[in-house]
């Protein structure tokens, strides 16, 4: 889309100035496909350095109030005519590098900025002029380089000898590529009336005419197939054009218009129903209409539809179905084994059945376990059996058995009471043994 120079957007770029525009002196609004100059010189009125390189912009203009600019880059821009430099008056360093300056004769609006010392004309349809690097250096006295060149004394002072000469060579091809360019701008604004949009060739320069044809034959070429859009792109790219600003116009728009035909598909894939909710609970969702007869499994109506258009996918929480492309989803009310699921389809009926065993859960609030129970114990209670052989910690209570204790206790001296030998002599002196 065509890019405006506004107030949010030179924010932006003065981060390092904590966004601060009255103080601002340096700005970088390069690739932007930015198409008019407006604003600056009121917002940012002390510049320094100023970076409008690789944009659409026709004109110079709007930079008159910026008294403190030294470096200016407008290069690959579509600009014609140098101009509404004068009142840049610290200006020096201009780079206008790959434009389609025709008219050599605009340098001479320079004379204005006497610091200027580096000028850059590279790539633009003067440089070609016989007599043009002449021409310069003997239009402006104050140069330094030129195109990257620094320029002599000896240079100089040839330059001004051969000025008229050079002037009228330079007047003469100028007129003549005046005249070439307004038949261009003619034979291309008579093709833009026959050919609508930037696929098929339109040239003009009137962008704001095309923006309604260009969304028309952008949602045309949306419905084209693969096919002929890949041999409308060899057509494109092969067909011979002009170095023109309208030639450069219509590339871009090419590059814009086939990023947005991208896009469009890439919204068009990415469009589907949320799966998941904003928890990341998954949703239940019937989108091919299929009948549910129980959450172990699930019956799909589809007779005669091939197998391999059919996917199951089966999670632990919820198991999900796609039927050429709709998504059949439903939540499971327990949690289920996936590896041990199983999906069979009935060859008379078309039916899918998904079987899935449930997980036993243990510590947690429930149990769901499959038990067989013996046929001979009915209605007989079942008590919890320790097994000692898998019993790890000690049994205290098998210490001492019960058989020893017994015999122990059959042992036992007898009491004072019972009878006592003839030769037991009972010493009173004697501590007793016990």
């Amino acid at each position: 889309d065509k890019w405006k120079v506004t107030e949010d957007l030179i924010r932006l770029r003065a981060e390092h100035n904590d966004g601060e525009l009255f103080s601002l002196e340096e700005l970088s609004l390069h690739q932007l496909d930015i198409e008019k100059i407006e604003h600056i010189d009121r917002w940012c009125s002390k510049l320094v350095i100023l970076y409008l390189q690789n944009n659409l912009i026709p004109r110079i203009e709007n930079l008159g109030h910026l008294k403190r600019l030294q470096y200016l880059n407008l290069a690959l821009n579509n600009i014609e005519v140098i101009e509404n430099l004068e009142g840049c008056e610290s200006l020096q360093k201009l780079d206008l590098m790959v434009n389609f300056v025709g008219h050599l004769s605009s340098v001479d609006s320079l004379r204005h900025n006497i610091h200027l010392r580096d000028l850059c004309l590279m790539g633009n349809p003067c440089s070609r002029f016989e007599g043009y690097r002449q021409y310069v250096v003997a239009a402006l006295p104050q140069l330094q380089c030129l195109d990257g060149t620094e320029i002599s004394r000896s240079e100089r002072i040839q330059a001004s000898h051969s000025l008229t000469e050079v002037r009228r060579r330079i007047q003469e091809e100028e007129k003549e590529y005046l005249k070439r360019r307004a038949e261009q701008k003619e034979a291309e604004r008579s093709k833009g009336g026959e050919e609508s949009g930037g696929l098929d060739g339109s040239w003009s320069t009137d962008i704001n005419s095309l923006e309604e044809e260009k969304d028309q034959h952008l949602q045309e070429k949306l419905r084209s197939s693969d096919t002929a859009m890949e041999r409308q792109e060899q057509e494109f790219w092969q067909k011979p054009c002009a170095f023109t600003p309208e030639c450069r116009l219509e590339v871009h728009r090419h590059l814009q218009w086939k990023r947005k035909a991208k896009e469009k598909k890439i919204e068009k894939k990415e469009k589907c129903r949320a799966l998941f909710g904003d928890n990341g609970q998954a949703l239940n969702i019937n989108e091919p209409n299929c009948i549910l007869c129980s959450w172990l499994s699930s019956v799909l109506s589809c007779r005669h539809m091939d197998t391999s258009l059919i996917d199951a996918d089966v999670q632990p929480t919820y198991v999900r179905v796609s039927v050429k492309g709709k998504i059949f989803q439903i939540v499971l009310p327990a949690e289920v084994k996936p590896d041990s699921s199983t999906a069979q389809r009935s060859q008379t009926t078309g039916h899918l059945l998904l079987t899935m065993p449930l997980v036993a859960v243990h510590g947690g609030s429930f149990l769901i376990k499959k038990i067989k129970k013996p046929k001979n114990r009915k209605n007989v209670p079942e008590r919890l059996e320790v097994d000692p052989s898998k019993c790890s910690s000690i049994d205290f209570t098998n210490i001492i058995s019960q058989q020893s204790s017994r015999e122990g206790r059959r042992k036992t001296p007898p009491s004072s009471a019972a009878s006592v030998s003839e030769e037991f002599e009972d010493d009173p002196d004697v501590p007793p043994l016990v």
